[in-house]
């Protein structure tokens, strides 16, 4: 029997101050962007942007730690942590969102923590029943 070689262990990605990104970024681990990424960021653990980074496109993470500018759809399955430095414009959806004093947040925001079930509906309406004590009297 074959073993792959791939390991499905997190990894620790940076992009450092100064490097320019146009293109998706798809990671298994954490990553941190302390430069410029224009396109998507699709994480499975957390994502941190610095105080000089910067992302223009979408997010989908685990978490999220942003001090730096976000122009994004950003999708957060847990944490979503705005630090006093960060300027997030966009749509959020986020299970807990934190934000700290002078952090900018111009954004529509949904919280959920589980995913969104659709209501069921039934054809028939059954009638009300009337407590004893509210029937009319005659």
């Amino acid at each position: 029997m074959a073993k792959s070689l791939e390991q499905e262990s997190p990894s620790i990605n940076l992009i450092g101050a100064g490097t320019v990104i146009n293109g998706d970024i798809k990671s298994n681990g954490d990553i941190r962007i302390d430069g410029t990424l224009t396109g998507s960021l699709n994480a499975k653990g957390k994502v941190v942007v610095g105080t000089t980074g910067s992302i223009e496109g979408e997010i989908i993470c685990q978490n999220a730690d942003f001090s730096g500018i976000i122009k994004a759809n950003v999708t957060v399955s847990e944490l979503l942590s705005l630090k006093a430095t960060a300027k997030l414009n966009g749509d959020v959806i986020t299970g807990k969102l934190s934000i700290e004093p002078g952090a900018l947040f111009s954004c529509h925001c949904s919280m959920s923590n589980a995913p969104q079930k659709e209501v069921k509906t039934t054809d028939k309406a059954e009638p009300l029943k009337q407590h004893e004590s509210q029937k009319p009297t005659s």
